[in-house]
């Protein structure tokens, strides 16, 4: 029973272990994209668009949960959520002659993106 209770305690160890990398390899690329769009937005913006999160999280999420399947399934969900998630950028675009503050272009962007989910939601069913 010690034994047991000895084997299940290092593997939740080794779950929060590998949990915690990930959140330190993500807040490493955000934080320093965030930091290179005050040096050079084009090329923050250039890296910020690589997949380097999706292709993270694909590889994480094969190593967590062993499945091809729900990898693969995965990332077609992703390669659809894509598309979907320009709709954020819209507001962006037309802020100019729309004659919009951040905030108004920001909530508007939330606001697609949230109309965005609802088309993934719908697509992803014939995944």
């Amino acid at each position: 029973m010690v034994y047991a209770k000895s084997v299940h305690l290092n593997k939740v160890k080794s779950l929060m272990i590998f949990f915690s990398l990930k959140i330190v390899l993500a807040a490493i690329i955000i934080a320093f994209a965030s930091w290179l769009s005050g040096q050079n937005p084009k090329l923050a913006g250039f890296i910020i668009a690589l997949p380097l999160v999706s292709l993270i999280a694909i590889a994480f999420s094969y190593y967590e949960h062993n499945d091809v399947e729900k990898t693969i399934l995965f990332t077609k969900s992703i390669l659809v959520a894509v598309p979907v998630s320009y709709l954020f950028f819209l507001p962006f675009f037309f802020a100019k002659s729309l004659n919009m503050n951040f905030l108004m272009i920001y909530g508007a962007g939330l606001g697609l993106l949230i109309v965005g989910f609802f088309i993934h939601k719908y697509i992803a069913n014939f995944l």
